[in-house]
């Protein structure tokens, strides 16, 4: 058993709707004499809590974090007040990460999601959770739809119910309802089924949790080494299995990766990063129109949600897209150095660059590039030969020799 303080704080998970605390912290409510919550919860606290002080929670947290401690280091009886679990995608987490977790007691009740889960019947050991709390990009719902069937999705005033159905149906994604269920436990609880063209433009409640369910499975798995004849592309314009297995090795892609697919033609790089950058973020460029809605539907039919394309030229395309971590090359670096250079100077230090290149006047380019700007690299000359069938038996089609280039980014030196 972890050992605790003799003055920890505590944090009391108020239930959803009702707002009433858990059984057996009455006296440690009484004894309060800091109080800690957003102004709802504050307003709730029961009446035996007669703190000295109240401290709202509003605006950035670090402040209020560094003023409990300060109250906790000052021998102040310290209550914070919390939605449901405050460690399920509560404040708990920064509580124990800032005071340390022997310094922290946590008092948990139901949360929002068990709540839900009894409302709707639906077990919730295999639901996917996310928050949308405070962020301008709705990356982790994107990620979470491509590997889960449902997801429920905690929301706040800017990002609620019609703004997610909004960003679903402009991501492509038609095979899909929501459950919106809005203030649980509390009067005018309401659950309702809705698909996301119903749900873009009706009213809901502030407190309000979204069930994301997919009605139909993705055509084709989301997987490493698609075939080639499952992606939508046009004269055969697509990075090839075996090229594709071998640059996305050489990506070295982690989890969290930010990856910029550039001259993405079909997508299937950007498509197939996606399944290993699962809590990142990838962006397929593609420079013509044609090529861009096939990026699109190829990402519809696979489930590729966490792709995000990008038509249009490069460099301009590219500067309001996140710094990368990995930057793959299929085409696009034209006649000149400009797009090479401007994903160079936006890749993170550490991060890795690969480009596959065909024409000798590109590869003696990068190549010069790299050695110029001292980076480590290297080239590898891949060519591969498919299987085919002629007069009764099969012969070795070979494809067109690729040059693999791959460089790091240096880190930048420590000064002296």
């Amino acid at each position: 058993m972890f050992s605790k303080c003799k003055n920890p704080v505590h944090v009391v998970g108020l239930r959803p709707g009702s707002l009433l605390p858990p059984p057996g912290v009455e006296e440690l409510l009484s004894r309060a004499q800091v109080l800690v919550g957003g102004r709802r919860l504050l307003d709730a606290a029961p009446r035996c809590c007669q703190p000295e002080r109240s401290i709202p929670i509003a605006g950035p947290l670090s402040p209020i974090l560094d003023e409990i401690a300060r109250e906790r280091a000052a021998g102040k009886a310290v209550v914070v007040l919390a939605d449901g679990d405050p460690l399920f995608f509560g404040l708990g987490k920064r509580l124990v990460e800032s005071l340390g977790a022997a310094n922290v007691v946590v008092h948990p009740n139901l949360c929002t999601l068990q709540m839900a889960a009894a409302r709707v019947g639906l077990p919730w050991h295999d639901v996917r959770v996310v928050s949308l709390h405070g962020r301008n990009d709705f990356t982790p719902l994107f990620a979470a739809l491509a590997r889960f069937e449902r997801i429920a999705v905690f929301t706040d005033p800017q990002n609620g119910p019609a703004v997610i159905a909004q960003a679903l149906l402009e991501r492509g994604v038609v095979d899909a309802q929501l459950i919106v269920l809005e203030n649980l436990g509390a009067p005018g609880e309401m659950a309702r089924r809705l698909r996301m063209e119903d749900a873009w433009d009706l009213p809901f409640s502030d407190l309000n949790l979204v069930l994301v369910e997919r009605t139909a499975p993705p055509e084709i798995p989301l997987m490493l080494g698609i075939p080639d004849h499952y992606y939508f592309h046009e004269k055969s314009l697509i990075t090839k299995l075996a090229v594709r297995a071998t640059g996305l090795a050489m990506l070295g892609i982690l989890p969290d990766s930010v990856v910029w697919d550039l001259g993405a033609g079909c997508g299937s790089v950007a498509i197939e990063a996606s399944h290993l950058a699962q809590e990142g973020r990838v962006f397929a460029v593609e420079r013509e129109p044609r090529r861009a809605a096939m990026i699109r539907e190829n990402v519809r039919r696979i489930g590729a949600w966490l792709v995000e394309t990008v038509q249009g030229e490069m460099p301009e395309s590219l500067v309001q897209l996140p710094d990368p971590d990995r930057v793959f090359f299929g085409g696009g670096l034209g006649q000149d150095t400009r797009a090479l250079a401007h994903a160079c100077r936006r890749l993170k230090p550490g991060g890795r660059i690969v480009v596959h290149a065909i024409l000798l006047d590109t590869l003696m380019r990068v190549k010069d590039y790299f050695n110029t700007h001292n980076w480590n690299f290297g080239i590898t000359q891949l060519q591969a030969s498919q299987a085919d069938r002629l007069a009764g038996d099969m012969r070795l089609r070979a494809q067109n020799p690729v040059f693999v280039i791959w460089a790091d980014k240096p880190a930048p030196q420590p000064p002296l």
